[in-house]
């Protein structure tokens, strides 16, 4: 349940907090008082678009904040929480955004989220009914959808399994058609493989050559540069006279004739011999390594070649030793299948009978789903869509094969209905007003949120282009909806409006330098002087507040015989 909203800065709301209580929620307001903020303010904390122009003029960022209960019987929800890593406070879900022009945050109970992830958090928590959503029902597609949710976890687990076969033999037609080749085609394809394969073979190669030979090519082309260095060096620090070397000897010869005269002396003598061991040491490793400078003109032309060979198979087939070395066995890999491509192309084929054959099953197990659901959702749909003052109401829900198959199956699906005795029935788009299909949406809405366990349905506008009775038939299936789930309507009829369990309106009051709109929870008479004003009045005469004070004793008196 959504226990509390609460904006800041967004478009004409500095601050304001509204608690939501059990049953039927309900907002109305003057036209243009900024009704729309509520559902907007919720979509953009569930992740939707955010505008800087949202912001409110003057301020810097704006927050939007969720908190709904979360009780112990939510187990899915508390396992969704568990998987995305975000802990359960206190049983609550807080879901909240901060905005600000180019950036934003989304959170949920203080972890910082996708988008993604905050939407398989609320598809758990809330459903939202916009404007305009009731005319997505003109669209075959949303049909499917509808009847699928009506379907349940049985329609669920086949649909996928169905998109997983549809992928599965996708892959393989796929496959198939990257394969398929004339003869010529695979003779050139054979040979090119052929010569690929045997030049990587004939190279020989060993992982960590080539770097290997790099080195010992920049040693030898700089080899003459090297060896005058080293030579100029012998000379500074060898035992030659005026080396370092041989000046160090005849200083240790000069300490060791005062040591005896003073013990800390011994100590300074038995550092420069340490001194001169390092020095004798580094001058026999350099005698060492220039013996090794010897040029070997047939030795460079061997490395500059093979370095040559390397650097060849590179531009060819990876840009290192090993990326040749994985070209190598895929080229292997590829010129076996296609040493045996007869048997190859056989094996795809009868890989794609069966994978076809497997998506048949499931499309047919999935048909039958649908079949049994359209039964069903036909006969609840009908009777919520009479509580709604479709009288002579007839529905039917088609469900017929189509091709080509699609990863939802080869079904089509459409809603099909007459509202008028002796018509015959008619999809949607040709018959259904605009009135009609807000109270067609709103059945379905019913009939799915008896088979959900969402707590929370938003309703905007749910009444539009309707009045007088059929407004009663629209506010009593609400309150009938309220009954097991929490409701939140924004509405402009005073039949709705007299429903609620809990009123609220939205005002938008104007200084000499802004705009401000609030949400508050109306008390007392508030109600009767709110009905009023829906009514049309433009006083509250003792006339207006009788007509207001009479529909709000019928909804109770509805709302009472409803519970007994």
């Amino acid at each position: 349940m959504l226990i509390s909203l609460h904006v800041k800065n967004l478009a004409l709301i500095e601050e304001t907090e509204v608690e939501f209580g059990e049953g039927l929620n309900i907002l109305t307001g003057e036209t243009g008082a900024g009704k729309s903020i509520l559902i907007g303010s919720v979509n953009l904390a569930l992740g939707a678009r955010f505008d800087k122009e949202m912001l409110r003029q003057g301020a810097e960022s704006a927050l939007v904040e969720l908190l709904f209960s979360c009780p112990p019987q939510e187990q899915e929800l508390r396992e969704k929480l568990q998987e995305l890593e975000i802990p359960l406070e206190e049983d609550t879900v807080l879901i909240s955004r901060r905005m600000q022009p180019g950036k934003s945050v989304l959170r949920v109970n203080g972890e910082t989220v996708s988008a993604r992830q905050v939407r398989e958090v609320a598809e758990l928590l809330i459903d939202i009914h916009g404007q305009h959503e009731h005319q997505s029902l003109l669209h075959k597609k949303k049909h499917m959808e509808i009847l699928d949710a009506y379907g349940g976890q049985a329609a669920q687990e086949a649909l996928a399994e169905t998109s997983r076969r549809h992928r599965e033999m996708t892959d393989i037609a796929q496959e198939r058609a990257k394969n398929m080749l004339d003869q010529e085609a695979l003779r050139r394809e054979q040979d090119l493989l052929s010569f690929e394969c045997q030049e990587i073979q004939e190279a020989v190669l060993r992982p960590g050559e080539d770097e290997e030979l790099e080195e010992n090519y920049r040693r030898m082309v700089n080899g003459k540069k090297i060896a005058e260095t080293l030579e100029e060096v012998r000379q500074y620090a060898g035992n030659e006279e005026g080396g370092a070397g041989s000046a160090l000897s005849r200083a240790l010869r000069s300490m060791h004739g005062i040591t005896e005269y003073d013990g800390r002396l011994e100590q300074m003598a038995e550092q420069l011999t340490q001194i001169d061991d390092l020095l004798s040491d580094y001058n026999r490793d350099m005698a060492q390594y220039s013996d090794t400078l010897v040029w070997d003109e047939q030795d460079f032309r061997r490395t500059e070649d093979r370095l040559n060979c390397l650097n060849r198979l590179k531009d060819k087939y990876g840009s290192t030793l090993e990326q040749i070395l994985q070209a190598y066995e895929q080229k292997c890999q590829r010129l076996e299948k296609l040493a045996d491509y007869d048997l190859y192309m056989s094996e795809l084929e009868q890989r794609l009978t069966q994978a076809e054959e497997a998506l048949a099953g499931a499309c047919e197990k999935l048909t039958a789903i649908r079949r049994d659901s359209a039964a069903g959702l036909t006969g609840v749909l009908t009777e919520a869509l009479q509580g709604l003052n479709f009288l002579t109401v007839q529905l039917e829900i088609r469900v017929q094969d189509r091709q080509p198959v699609t990863a939802k199956g080869w079904d089509e699906v459409e809603f099909l209905i007459s509202t008028n005795p002796g018509e015959a029935v008619k999809p949607l788009a040709q018959i259904a007003s605009g009135g009609e299909l807000s109270r067609i949406m709103l059945a379905i809405k019913t009939v799915l949120a008896s088979r959900d366990d969402i707590d929370t349905l938003i309703f905007d506008e749910i009444d539009a282009g309707i009045s007088g009775k059929t407004a009663w038939k629209v506010s009593e299936q609400l309150d009938c909806v309220a009954h097991a789930h929490q409701v939140i309507c924004i509405t402009h009829l005073p039949q709705i409006a007299a429903m609620a369990d809990r009123h609220y309106v939205i005002e938008k009051t104007a200084s000499e330098d802004s705009t401000v709109t609030d949400i508050r929870l109306l008390a007392g008479d508030e109600n009767l002087q709110e009905l009023g004003r829906l009514l049309g009045s433009d006083g509250m005469t003792k006339a207006v507040l009788g007509n207001a004070r009479e529909m709000r004793q019928q909804a109770l008196k509805h709302k009472k015989d409803h519970v007994d």
